[in-house]
């Protein structure tokens, strides 16, 4: 998972070539908004589809069925498993 960068105070600071901002300064316009808003707005609409999308696990409709016949119905345990779970610590009962 990658680390997330905090900083002690609320500025970012970005380059961006004068194409970008010229873009960027026409929406703005257009939007009748300031530049820091417009921006903020979109980026978090960007960032929050990104961890949406990295959230939720995508299967195909053949691994859906698989998945949901695994859970219905699921397989002994090995002798590997066996073993994993013999070696877990002791739970107290308190």
């Amino acid at each position: 998972m990658p680390r997330i960068a905090v900083e002690d105070n609320s500025r970012m600071s970005l380059r961006i070539r004068a194409e970008e901002k010229a873009v960027l300064l026409r929406a703005v316009a257009l939007k009748h908004t300031d530049l820091t808003d417009f921006v903020i707005r979109h980026a978090l609409r960007a960032a929050k589809a990104v961890i949406e999308e990295a959230d939720h696990v995508k299967l195909s409709k053949r691994d859906s069925l698989r998945v949901l016949d695994l859970l219905e119905n699921p397989p002994a345990p090995n002798a590997k498993l066996r073993a994993a779970a013999r070696a877990l610590p002791k739970r107290s009962s308190s």
